[in-house]
């Protein structure tokens, strides 16, 4: 467990500048009224709220930040902004977060979200939709929950749900320099 312990130092270092550069989000407009962290869906299980997060970012705890669960387990489901009264966009912050966390190498030892996203977009960018078989035997090889969730297959497979051929879509070069192009940050 990462100790979330907020050190008063310098107040909007380079991680807040950083991570407005990247995001857009302004984490310096927070108020810490915490109704971000009131509504959010995994706030109870996660190992910081989102107005922790945001005090932390704002703290320049590069290190605990980067290392967090909560920037992997954030669903982006929005509901922190639409709560908050000076409109932080905290999962703005997170997609920002993650590419450093992974940068860096500080990816959450117990989080599978990255390998998950690895593989969706592989998938995506290979057969044009997502194939939910392929997407979870991968998913399952490469993490090495193999069993987890097997009680699951048979009602899956009869209700049509995972077909052993999965669709393909017509635009696979389109599909390439599309990923390419999102790859340098939209660049021609």
């Amino acid at each position: 467990m990462i100790a979330a312990t907020i050190e008063i130092g310098g107040v909007g270092g380079a991680l807040a500048s950083e991570v407005k550069a990247r995001s857009g989000a302004s984490p310096m407009s927070c108020l810490q009224c915490l109704k971000c962290s009131s509504g959010c869906p995994v706030a109870s299980r996660a190992d910081l709220k989102p107005h922790e997060l945001v005090r932390m970012v704002q703290m320049d705890q590069r290190e605990v930040v980067l290392a967090s669960r909560f920037i992997w387990e954030c669903t982006s489901c929005q509901t922190c902004i639409t709560r908050c009264p000076q409109q932080v966009n905290i999962a703005a912050m997170n997609d920002a977060l993650r590419v450093m966390s992974r940068a860096a190498g500080k990816v959450a030892p117990e989080t599978t979200v990255p390998v998950f996203n690895d593989v969706f977009l592989s998938i995506v960018r290979n057969r044009g939709r997502v194939y939910e078989l392929g997407l979870m035997a991968s998913y399952k090889l490469r993490t090495g929950r193999l069993l987890e969730d097997a009680d699951k297959a048979p009602m899956m497979f009869s209700k049509g749900k995972l077909p052993l051929l999965g669709p393909r879509v017509r635009g696979r070069d389109q599909r390439r320099e599309m990923f390419r192009r999102a790859a340098e940050g939209g660049n021609k």
